[in-house]
């Protein structure tokens, strides 16, 4: 069995401006940075034994695992602990517009995208299910590699919520049914092909802080239905 601790990045401005970020390199802004450094305040605290970290190898993500590298795991470089397999979903053309912008710009890959379908994906980018496949090689791979330890894993929204739906047996299709703060702790156990959830979405590090961007996926389909079928 191997622990798994999974971190969403800090906040970036483009979160709050709820734009695709897709795989497009944003940094984290001032709260991300906060974030970041209460996560790495909570870990040392807990006295959490983490043997590994790995992230993925957009700036957002590094900027998150760089203050509980330096108090957990300071011996270790984070150049040498990126894996590309654990970056955001690829959006194709619409990676970094805003939702009015795609809506402008794209009205058809839009509709398509609000069917949330598993074989559906914006022009030019990944999937649901080639999504789900890269995450999970690459999740199950560090599992493997690291079995009997506990890693902590700094990756995105998308990534988690490919964790959530397999631990759930959900389908890939159909909108995101788990909260993914930014920063938040999530703690899942792999043995096997076995997904066991320990806690979700914990941010009692954050406390204070503003309250976060929200992409609903499931308002975004209930008002979609509401303009196509009222």
């Amino acid at each position: 069995m191997t622990e798994l601790i999974l971190i969403r990045h800090g906040e970036t401005d483009w979160n709050r401006e709820l734009r695709f970020q897709g795989q497009v390199d944003v940094p984290l802004n001032a709260t991300g940075h906060e974030q970041a450094r209460r996560l790495a305040q909570r870990l040392m605290a807990e006295r959490l034994a983490i043997d590994h970290l790995v992230c993925s190898d957009l700036i957002r993500t590094r900027q998150t695992a760089q203050p509980a590298l330096a108090a957990l795991l300071p011996q270790l470089s984070l150049d040498a602990l990126t894996d590309p397999r654990l970056r955001e979903q690829h959006f194709g053309v619409v990676d970094g517009l805003r939702v009015d912008d795609i809506k402008a710009r794209h009205a058809a890959a839009w509709a398509q995208w609000q069917r949330f379908d598993a074989d559906g994906g914006m022009p030019g980018g990944e999937t649901a299910r080639q999504f789900h496949a890269r995450v999970m090689e690459a999740l199950r791979g560090l599992a493997h590699q690291h079995a009997g330890q506990t890693v902590m894993v700094v990756t995105h929204g998308g990534v988690l919520d490919m964790v959530w739906r397999t631990a759930r047996g959900l389908g890939l299709s159909g909108p995101r049914q788990s909260d993914i703060p930014n920063a938040g702790l999530n703690r899942v156990r792999l043995q096997g092909d076995a997904i066991e959830i320990v806690h979700w979405a914990d941010t009692q590090h954050l406390a204070g802080l503003p309250a976060q961007p929200v992409y609903d996926q499931t308002r975004l389909q209930r008002s979609t239905e509401g303009v196509t079928r009222p």
